[in-house]
Parts: C-alpha cells; sequence; structure tokens
C-alpha cells in the first residue's frame, strides 16, 4: 500500500519555496500545492520523510532567527554576536545603581577573600558584573563588547556567555587561593580575558586545521591589541594581574574542552539556550544571596 503523503503548512509562496530548497538540500522532495479556496500554501512532502522535514524546517527557522544578530565580519572570517550586548547592558545597570547611591552593590557583592572564607562564596560570581568607577567600566565595556561578541559568534550566544563568566570566576578563585585574607577585588577583566582565552582555544584549532595568513595575522593583531588595552591601558593601576591571567587561563581550558565535544553538542540550539538560562539563573542568585545577606548586616 502507498504511503500517504505529509502535509506542512507555510504562510507564503516565498516561504514555500524557501523552505522547499531546504528540504531539496537535505534529500526530501517536496511538492508545493496553492489551496485556492482558503488562499493557503502548503508543502506536500511524502510520509516516510515527514518527520525529518519538519525537524529541518524548525532547525532552519531557528538558525535564520538567530542570524539576525550574527554577523561575519568583512575579511576576517570572525562572527560577531549582538547579543553581547545583553551582559554590557547588565554591567552599566549595575553601575548606574551603585552611582546613584540607591544600593551599595560593591560592598554587598565585590570580591573579598575574608568574607568567601566566613562563607559569602557568591562574591565569585557577584564581583565580575561590578566595577569601581566609569573608566574602570568604559575600558571593560569597549573591550568586553568586542571579546564578547566574538566568543559568543564562535560558541554561541549560550554558551559562549556562561563560559566567559565562568572564566571570570575562575579569575576571583585563582585570587580567593592565592591571595591574602586582605584581598579584595571587583570587575569583569576576568571575564573578558576568559573571552580571549575562550577564542584562542578556537584559533589554536583552526591552526591545527590550516589557517591562511590573512586569517592567522588578523587573529594575532587583535589578540596582542586587546591584550595591550586591558593590561596596558587600564585606568585601575592596582591592576589584578592574577585575576586576568587566571581569566585567560581557564577560559583557554574551557574552550579546549568545548572544542573535544562532539560537533552535535556544540551546535545544539537547545544546549545553548539552556547555557544562557543557567548563566541567568547563576548570576540572579549569587546577587540574590549577596543582597539578602548584606541586609542582614
Amino acid at each position: 500500500m502507498q504511503a500517504l503523503p505529509g502535509t506542512i503548512p507555510v504562510r507564503t509562496e516565498r516561504q514555500a519555496m524557501d523552505w522547499s530548497l531546504v528540504l531539496v538540500s537535505q534529500g526530501i522532495e517536496p511538492t508545493i500545492i496553492k489551496d485556492t479556496e482558503a488562499e493557503v500554501w502548503r508543502l506536500v512532502v511524502e510520509a516516510p520523510d515527514y518527520q525529518r522535514a519538519v525537524q529541518t524546517l524548525r532547525k532552519y527557522v531557528a538558525e535564520n532567527r538567530s542570524r539576525v544578530w550574527r554577523q561575519e565580519l568583512p575579511w576576517t572570517g570572525l562572527v560577531f554576536d549582538w547579543r553581547c550586548m545583553a551582559p554590557i547592558a547588565a554591567f552599566i545597570f549595575l553601575f548606574a545603581i551603585e552611582a546613584t547611591g540607591r544600593g551599595n552593590l560593591s560592598a554587598a557583592g565585590m570580591m573579598s577573600n575574608k568574607a568567601v572564607h566566613a562563607g559569602e562564596w557568591w562574591r565569585i560570581f557577584t564581583a565580575v558584573t561590578l566595577h569601581g568607577d566609569l573608566a574602570h567600566l568604559t575600558a571593560n565595556v569597549t573591550t568586553g563588547l568586542v571579546l564578547l561578541g566574538l566568543a559568543m559568534g564562535v560558541y554561541g550566544m549560550g554558551i559562549g556567555l556562561m563560559a566567559s563568566f565562568l572564566a571570570g570566576a575562575g579569575g576571583n578563585l585563582a585570587g580567593l587561593l592565592l591571595h591574602s585574607d586582605r584581598h579584595q577585588g571587583l570587575g569583569a577583566s576576568g571575564m573578558i580575558m576568559g573571552a580571549l582565552g575562550l577564542l584562542a582555544a578556537q584559533w589554536l584549532t583552526l591552526l591545527r586545521n590550516g589557517l591562511t595568513p590573512r586569517q592567522l595575522a588578523i587573529r594575532g593583531l587583535l589578540s596582542g591589541g586587546l591584550l595591550l588595552v586591558l593590561l596596558g591601558f587600564s585606568p585601575d593601576r592596582n591592576v589584578d594581574v592574577l585575576a586576568h591571567v587566571a581569566g585567560f587561563g581557564t577560559g583557554l581550558a574551557l574552550g579546549v574542552v568545548l572544542a573535544m565535544c562532539p560537533t552535535r553538542l556544540r551546535q545544539s540550539i537547545f544546549l545553548d539556550r539552556a547555557a544562557f538560562v543557567l548563566c541567568f539563573v547563576l548570576a540572579s542568585v549569587t546577587w540574590w544571596l549577596a543582597l539578602r545577606w548584606f541586609g542582614r548586616v
């Protein structure tokens, strides 16, 4: 008995043409049908291909949704994700609250080895989102916009952001282990250096697979220039070099781990979104704990 075909509704003739090309590229032969009475378009595929066709089109729609934010930079082969503006906006928002005097966020969330040893572990994470003054914020926002955008372009919105945030926390953890109890610190520099470490891991993978001289030169100039800005032109003379180096190292290690993961996992839209949600929850919960605990004092 011949299998019955499956029908996929579409909104317009243009969408029907686009989706049919997507299906053909996956070896699925659709038929475009117009229902003149209902003034609607449909794609018809053979029943055995129906589930695969639906999954292919769902993935295509999800990927095109993200392409609005993702742009390839000319002559570089690099992809920039404008959703990096979300953490940048969070840094600015928290600094604005602190500047208005409505909340003593620095006291509640800055990295303090003594406080962490006393049980306030959340400071390892909350300190990543704070800045001491406008010059400090400006330096991290400008370099962070570039590096976070590139890292999120390479690894995905959620995975790139989550890995960078964990790298920033890794920088603070190194300070906890190697500095004295009197050590205090704050700032997103460790997170930004973590994004650079993620990029370095990906570039090493590309180098192994064969980069062109132009691509290698562009990446070398980019990484060297941004390191110079972060370390050489920092507005704070008391730069926590350990946090920077540890953040970079943590990002590099996470990038190597991600590079070793199967391609289907690295490109999973579900995992990328889950990582973004997890990063948001981690930042929110740690700040809730910081403000709740500080309110008791």
